[in-house]
C-alpha cells in the first residue's frame, strides 16, 4: 500500500504536468512510472484478498467477537474505496483519447483518493483495536457491538495514524521515484527526461519527510496518552521519572545490566507530554495498574523487541530526513544533476523506507500485547479454537510461501521495468529544446 499510495501521487503530479505544460519529457515520464504503478497495484490487490481469508482461519474468536464493529469498515473499503479505484483506474488505462483531457486528469486523481480512502477504512478498524471507542459488550451475545460510528472515525489516534501512514507512503513512492530516476540518469540518451523527474520526485521526498518529523512527534504524544506501556517498552523506561531523558542507544539487557548508553536529557519528557519536566510512566508502575485493573497477568509487551524497532524506524527517518535536506541544498545550488554521491545515495536509500515502514508496523503491532483489542481482548482469546498447531503452522507456512512468490514477482517485475531504456519503453525521446527546466526551476527557487 505505501508505494500504490505513494507513487500514484507521483503519477498524478505528472499528469497534472502533462495537462498544464504539454510538455512531452513529462508524458514519458508519465509512461514509464505509470507502469511501475500499475505492477505494484495489480500485486497489492492479490495480496490484500489473501489477508481476508486470515480471520476466519485462525482468528474466528476475534471475528466473532468485534465483527460488527471490524467489519463495516472493511466493508466499506471494499465497497466503495477499492471500486473508486478500480473503476477510475480503468477510465485512466483505457481513456485517453476517448475522454477530454479533464476527465482523463480527473481519473488518476481519483484513484489517488480511492487509495487513500483505502488506508483510511483499513486504519479505522486497526486503530479501533489499538484505542477502542464507541462501543458497548452486549450482555446477551457478549460481543462488541458498535454505538458510535462518528467516534471511531474521529479516534484521535486513527486521525494521527492516518496521516503517518499517508506521509510514509509519500516517502516511499517518492524515494522510489527519485532512485529510480537518478539510476537512469546514467544514461545520456533519457537524462534531461530523469533530471526533470528527479526534481519532482525530490520535492515531495522533501515535503512529506519534514512532515513526518512533525507529525511523528504529535503521534507520539497520543500514543503515550492512549498506549502508555507501549512508549514505555520503546524506550526501556522501567520506572516511572520526571524529566526523562531520551534514549539514543542502549547496549546491554536494558534494564539493569547496562553496558553503554546515549541519553538526550529531559527529551523524552519533551516528547512524550510536551513538558521539560513531564512525568512519564515506567513498565514496573504500569504493570502493577494493570494488574489492578486487568486481573492477573503479563502486560509488558517484548521489551527488546519494542526498543531496537522504534530506534530502527525512528534512526532512518532521521536519515532519510538527512538526504532530503541535503538534496535540497544541491537543487537550489543548481548542482543536483552533476552530484555524483548524492546520486550513489539516492539509489541506495530506495529501501530505507521500507525497513522504515517494516519496523514501524513490529513496533505498533507488537507493542499492544499480549491485547488484540487493547485493554478488552487479550490475543490468546481471540484464536480460532481447536486448531491443532500443524493447522496453523501448515497455513503460515503457506500464507510466507505466497507472499514470498508476490513479493518476488513483484520486485521481479519492478526491476525489469525500472532498468529498461526509456526509449525502449517509449519511443523517441524529446527534443532538447523544452521549457520544462525553466519552468521547474521557477518552483523551486
Amino acid at each position: 500500500m505505501p508505494v500504490t499510495i505513494g507513487l500514484g501521487f507521483i503519477v498524478a503530479v505528472l499528469q497534472t504536468a502533462v495537462y498544464k505544460t504539454h510538455d512531452d519529457r513529462y508524458e514519458h515520464l508519465l509512461r514509464f512510472f505509470g507502469k511501475l504503478f500499475l505492477i505494484n497495484f495489480a500485486i497489492g490487490v492479490v495480496t490484500g484478498i489473501v489477508q481476508e481469508f486470515q480471520f476466519g482461519m485462525n482468528w474466528a474468536q476475534y471475528s466473532a467477537f468485534v465483527g460488527n464493529i471490524f467489519g463495516p469498515p472493511l466493508a466499506i473499503e471494499g465497497l466503495l474505496a477499492f471500486f473508486m479505484e478500480s473503476t477510475f483506474l480503468g477510465i485512466w488505462i483505457f481513456g485517453k483519447g476517448k475522454v477530454s483531457n479533464r476527465i482523463h486528469l480527473l481519473s488518476i486523481w481519483m484513484v489517488v483518493l480511492g487509495s487513500t480512502l483505502s488506508a483510511a477504512f483499513i486504519l479505522v478498524a486497526n486503530t479501533w483495536m489499538q484505542n477502542p471507542v464507541g462501543y458497548k459488550i452486549d450482555q446477551v451475545t457478549h460481543q462488541a457491538v458498535m454505538t458510535n460510528f462518528a467516534a471511531i472515525v474521529t479516534n484521535e489516534l486513527f486521525l494521527t495514524t492516518l496521516m503517518h501512514v499517508l506521509l510514509a507512503s509519500l516517502i516511499t513512492g517518492s524515494a522510489l521515484a527519485l532512485g529510480i530516476a537518478f539510476y537512469q540518469m546514467k544514461r545520456e540518451g533519457s537524462k534531461r527526461v530523469f533530471a526533470l523527474g528527479a526534481r519532482v520526485a525530490l520535492v515531495v521526498f522533501f515535503v512529506a519527510s519534514i512532515a513526518m518529523a512533525l507529525d511523528g512527534s504529535a503521534q507520539g504524544v497520543v500514543t503515550v496518552k492512549d498506549q502508555p506501556m507501549k512508549m514505555a517498552a520503546a524506550e526501556a523506561l522501567y520506572n516511572t521519572k520526571s524529566g526523562a531523558p531520551e534514549s539514543l542507544l542502549t547496549i546491554g539487557n536494558l534494564k539493569d545490566q547496562v553496558l553503554f548508553q546515549i541519553t538526550l536529557p529531559h527529551v523524552l519528557s519533551l516528547l512524550a507530554t510536551n513538558s521539560w519536566n513531564g512525568k512519564v510512566q515506567g513498565i514496573n508502575q504500569l504493570q502493577k495498574a494493570d494488574v489492578k485493573k486487568y486481573g492477573p497477568g503479563n502486560y509488558v509487551p517484548t521489551v527488546w523487541l519494542e526498543y531496537w524497532n522504534f530506534r530502527i524506524m525512528a534512526g532512518l527517518g532521521a536519515v532519510i530526513i538527512a538526504i532530503a535536506v541535503w538534496g535540497m541544498w544541491l537543487l537550489w545550488r543548481k548542482r543536483l544533476d552533476s552530484s555524483k554521491w548524492f546520486r550513489r545515495v539516492a539509489i541506495y536509500a530506495i529501501p530505507l523506507p521500507f525497513i522504515a515502514n517494516t519496523t514501524g508496523w513490529i513496533f505498533t503491532e507488537t507493542g499492544r500485547q499480549p491485547w488484540i483489542v487493547y485493554g478488552v481482548l487479550r490475543t490468546s482469546q481471540g484464536v480460532t479454537r481447536n486448531l491443532s498447531p500443524w493447522d496453523v503452522g501448515f497455513t503460515f507456512v503457506g500464507f510466507i510461501a505466497l507472499y514470498v512468490v508476490l513479493g518476488a514477482v513483484d520486485l521481479a517485475m519492478m526491476l525489469h521495468y525500472s532498468r529498461k531504456e526509456l526509449a525502449t519503453i517509449n519511443g523517441e525521446l524529446p527534443p532538447p529544446d523544452s521549457s520544462a527546466d525553466q519552468e521547474i526551476d521557477s518552483l523551486v527557487y
